[in-house]
Parts: structure tokens; C-alpha cells; sequence
């Protein structure tokens, strides 16, 4: 036999898998005509139900019994009456259109202006603050809206992007990916963190270049900031030699301050004890953040609304809303000069 005689004959064999595929296919569409039927146990009627011509009805329920192989229905003059095989069959068709329905619910509701769900990535070293001000202050004016949060590594991100799994993430460095969208928001300067008994403990500025022997404490490669960290040390002249790689920011620092290393990190949300924090004058160290989506896929209007909001905090995503002051009882409230009150 020739090869591409074999050829032919492999690719006109349709797989078991293509043939339960095709044939759950062309079943699909019969099922809620079935169960129709098989409720009003009258073809009229159900046609009636269905908004369809009885005759249309009689034909689909032929084609369906000839094509499973057996009656689903016994004749009783005008009615009708499940057989064995039927209401067996009648059980799955109810539980796979309630299945569809109970989808259909599904995403109707992600997809509501008021209430729907955003799928949203952001890092990690955006969780402790920058992100549960963001979404405080979007939710004071989508106060129902709900979010599916995932922190993760800029790559693990894109990654979830791509498969559909997030609607948006918050990541550094900004991709450049012809399948992805990405809005430069905001930069961050970083900070060359040595334990607080380190020869450089005493600076408030460093050039990175006069930590070129020292030994680096950074994040697993995949990581934003390592790759961040590979490119600043080479525009100043050297290769990091890596002591320790982690995969959260807080714990480098803490290895920082157990003296095991120096670290290239964005500022802390709160001081950390046992080192110091000194400003990189050279190269310019910083991080730029953006926001990504997938290129071509239509937003709903909860993601459509949250993607909004994000741009417009342009240059300001980073700084932390502040936290009303509780207001105190009007005898703790400080007398003013009756020329200073509001009018």
C-alpha cells in the first residue's frame, strides 16, 4: 500500500471520540423538543409550547428515535406515552438541559453591569496595599460587583491571560506579545535592601554598581523582578552571583536581614527590622507597572467598567488611598473662631 493511500484511509476514519462529538452534536438541539413531548405527552401541544409546526415536531422526534436506535414513545391514537427506553432517556435530557440552563445563568450573571465578576491578576508585591485600595475605592461607586483575585508572578499571569482564566492583571515588566494589550500605569522605584550591620548601612544612596561583589538574594527566575534585577546589573556592568532565590518579597528581606545577602527590591509596605533601604542613583532602578489584557476579546461591562477605572489612575495607581480619619464626638471636636467656620 502506498503512502498516501494509508494517508487516506487514516484521515477518512473518524475517531471514537469524533463520532461521540458528532453525534452528542446533532442530539443537542433535540433534547428540549423531547422533553417537551415527553411532559405534555401530546405532539400538538408541545409544538404549541415551542412555537414550531406540529409537523416540524413529528419529523425531529422520528429522526431522533431512528437515530438512538430505539421507540422513545408509544402511540396511544393523539398521545403519547414513555416507554422504558424513554424515560431513561428522559432523565439525562433533563439533567443536560438543566446543566446548559444553569451555564447560560452562569455567565449571564459575570456578564451583569451591576453584579457581574472580574477575573483580576495583580502581584504579589501589589496585595498588601496598592490593591485593596484600588478595589475599595471602585467598589464605592460598583458596590456589587464581584472579583476572583489571583496573585501570581508576571508570567504565571500572562499565561491565565491567554487561557481566558483573567480579565486583566496588574504586571511587571510591561509585555510587549502581539496577543496581549498593555498599558504602562505607574513606575516604582526600587531599592538596594543590605542588612543593617552592612558596610553600606551608613548610605542613603548607592550606585548598584558598587554591589558588584556582593552576594544577591532575589526572586526564582520567571519572576519580574529577577529578570528587572539581570537588567540593571548588566547596564552597570556586571552579573549578580545569586545566594538564595525565594518567590514572596517579605521573605527576601528577611534573608536580607539574617545577613545572608543583598537584595534589589520595591519598597516595603511597612519598615522591616535589620536593614536598610538605600536609593540606586545608578542606573536608573525602577519598575513600571501596567495593566494587560487580551488583544480582540470582548470585555463585559463589570470588566469593562474595572478596566476603565484602572486607567484612569495613570501616574497615581501606587499611592495608597488614605484611610478616613474616624470622627470623634462633638465635645472632642476642636472649638474655631466663628470668622474660620464654613459657610
Amino acid at each position: 500500500m502506498s503512502p498516501s493511500r494509508n494517508r487516506k484511509d487514516t484521515s477518512a476514519t473518524p475517531s471514537p471520540d469524533d463520532a461521540a462529538s458528532s453525534a452528542a452534536l446533532s442530539l443537542t438541539p433535540r433534547l428540549a423538543q423531547f422533553a417537551a413531548v415527553a411532559r405534555h405527552e401530546h405532539v400538538t401541544r408541545a409544538a404549541q409550547e415551542l412555537g414550531i409546526p406540529q409537523s416540524s415536531l413529528s419529523r425531529a422526534l422520528a429522526r431522533l428515535e431512528e437515530d438512538l436506535g430505539v421507540a422513545l414513545f408509544a402511540r396511544h391514537g393523539r398521545a403519547l406515552s414513555l416507554t422504558p427506553a424513554g424515560r431513561t432517556f428522559l432523565a439525562s435530557a433533563e439533567r443536560a438541559l438543566a446543566a446548559v440552563e444553569q451555564a447560560a445563568e452562569a455567565v449571564r450573571s459575570d456578564a451583569d453591569p451591576a453584579t457581574g465578576k472580574v477575573a483580576f491578576g495583580f502581584l504579589h508585591t501589589l496585595g498588601w496595599e496598592t490593591v485593596p485600595g484600588l478595589l475599595r475605592a471602585f467598589r464605592a461607586d460598583h458596590p456589587r460587583v464581584r472579583f476572583a483575585l489571583v496573585q501570581n508572578y508576571g508570567e504565571a499571569m500572562l499565561d491565565r491571560l491567554r487561557a481566558g482564566e483573567l480579565d486583566l492583571c496588574l504586571t511587571s515588566p510591561i509585555p510587549e506579545a502581539p496577543d496581549l494589550v498593555a498599558r504602562r500605569l505607574d513606575e516604582q522605584r526600587l531599592r538596594l535592601v543590605v542588612p543593617d550591620d552592612h558596610r553600606l548601612a551608613a548610605r542613603k544612596r548607592v550606585r548598584l554598581a558598587e554591589a558588584a561583589e556582593e552576594s544577591f538574594v532575589t526572586l526564582e527566575p520567571g519572576y519580574g523582578m529577577r529578570r528587572i534585577l539581570d537588567t540593571l546589573c548588566a547596564e552597570a556592568g556586571f552579573t549578580p552571583r545569586i545566594a538564595f532565590e525565594g518567590e514572596e518579597a517579605e521573605t527576601i528581606r528577611g534573608l536580607v536581614a539574617a545577613g545572608l545577602g543583598v537584595a534589589l527590591l520595591p519598597p516595603p509596605v511597612l519598615p522591616r527590622p535589620g536593614v536598610r533601604e538605600l536609593t540606586v542613583t545608578a542606573p536608573r532602578a525602577v519598575r513600571e507597572i501596567g495593566l494587560a489584557w487580551s488583544a480582540g476579546r470582548p470585555d463585559t461591562p463589570p470588566v469593562a467598567a474595572f478596566k476603565k477605572f484602572l486607567l484612569s489612575r495613570r501616574g497615581r495607581l501606587l499611592r495608597a488611598e488614605p484611610t478616613p480619619e474616624p470622627a470623634r464626638p462633638a465635645a472632642e471636636q476642636p472649638a474655631h473662631p466663628a470668622s474660620q467656620e464654613a459657610p
